[in-house]
């Protein structure tokens, strides 16, 4: 994905985004342990994941508790992030970790885990 410096800067310049990928890279963790620990409503919580998934900066994954009840977790996947000032302009530089990248991809296409084929 091809980022504009202006999205990087309305993307990541959101405190409660940032607060979000720093939660979600301790471990993986559910919209309402979120929004426990940022103080945050759910709604806020969820169209900020929605934000950071759109730009793939959040990997998705269904749990499953004790009850079998399934709910989804989010984990980061921005590894570094780093501008640098270029002939009087911006240039944007992300590292996604590419491990969960790739299998949110392999994921949306269809494709297991164990064969890699639909």
């Amino acid at each position: 994905m091809h980022w504009e410096p202006e999205t990087v800067f309305e993307v990541i310049g959101s405190e409660e985004a940032r607060r979000i990928l720093a939660a979600a890279n301790v471990e993986p963790v559910s919209v309402q342990a979120l929004s426990d620990r940022l103080d945050a409503s759910e709604p806020t919580v969820y169209r900020n994941v929605n934000v950071l998934q759109e730009y793939d900066l959040l990997r998705e994954d269904t749990r499953v508790d004790t009850d079998g009840n399934h709910y989804k977790v989010y984990e980061t996947t921005l590894e570094r992030l780093c501008f640098e000032l270029d002939g009087g302009g911006f240039e944007v530089d992300i590292e996604l970790r590419r491990e969960l990248v790739e299998e949110r991809t392999a994921v949306r296409d269809g494709e297991t885990e164990a064969d890699g084929e639909p």
